[in-house]
């Protein structure tokens, strides 16, 4: 029997979670401690980082860890990065629960950058109403762009944004595109700032954008190491079964 730990905090994880819990196999989900309010899993929970990839190697011996999903967020690179180490020192089966990318449908008008340095750089200019749609580890470096009035968009309240002029929304998705394209209407938003960060979640900004004619600032996903994926939990628990 299968003793899985599962790398998480995205729907795709958590969707995982339930159904290696109804299926009875053991696993421990695995938060990175950036959310201060975790939603309740079905299996065993444990929050923080591990240390690097010696850190998570080192939990994988210790816990007999037999297989690992990579279900974090499309930008979690170092964390994907560890895995892979971790997992090859380890010689333990590793494989991804990633969603799909997004691209550009017709009527979009998307400007791609390859990383958050390079979207604050395409933010010089004249002042504009930005939503701010990176996620909170981010919002600091957007203070070399004091010019704008950021929208942003939280899981949880924070009292440490650098930001000089900024709105700031508490809510937890997902969102329909009437809401985001009211949200935008009502800030009079001019530009969206996203991580491409797939899946239908938080794709609602994306048409509400749209439909809208606003454009969006695009940040491309970071290259990771060669690994096995699968877009949904069906392909996983088949891979668990025959790994």
């Amino acid at each position: 029997m299968p003793n899985l730990l599962i790398l998480g905090g995205t729907t795709e994880a958590n969707a995982l979670a339930k159904s290696v819990a109804e299926q009875g196999i053991a696993a421990t989900y695995s938060y990175a401690g950036r959310v201060d309010t975790p939603r309740p899993q079905p299996v065993p929970t444990r929050v923080g980082g591990f240390g690097g990839a010696e850190g998570l190697a080192r939990y994988i011996r210790n816990h007999a860890i037999s297989h690992v999903v990579d279900a974090t967020h499309p930008f979690a690179a170092q964390m994907s990065r560890n895995a892979v180490m971790a997992c090859a020192a380890t010689a333990t089966p590793l494989a991804a629960l990633t969603r799909p990318a997004w691209h550009a449908e017709e009527g979009d008008t998307w400007q791609h950058v390859p990383d958050i340095a390079s979207a604050v750089d395409a933010l010089a200019g004249s002042a504009r109403r930005v939503f701010l749609a990176v996620g909170r580890m981010h919002l600091q470096d957007f203070a070399a762009q004091p010019q704008h009035h950021y929208l942003l968009r939280l899981v949880d309240e924070s009292n440490a944004v650098a930001l000089p002029n900024y709105e700031a929304i508490v809510s937890r998705g997902p969102f329909t595109v009437g809401e985001d394209r009211a949200l935008m209407e009502r800030h009079c938003t001019q530009l969206i700032v996203s991580k491409n960060a797939g899946g239908t979640g938080a794709r609602a900004k994306l048409q509400a954008a749209r439909a809208l004619g606003l454009p969006v600032l695009m940040i491309d996903r970071p290259t990771l190491p060669q690994r096995t994926e699968f877009a949904d939990v069906v392909q996983v628990l088949d891979w668990l079964a025959h790994t």
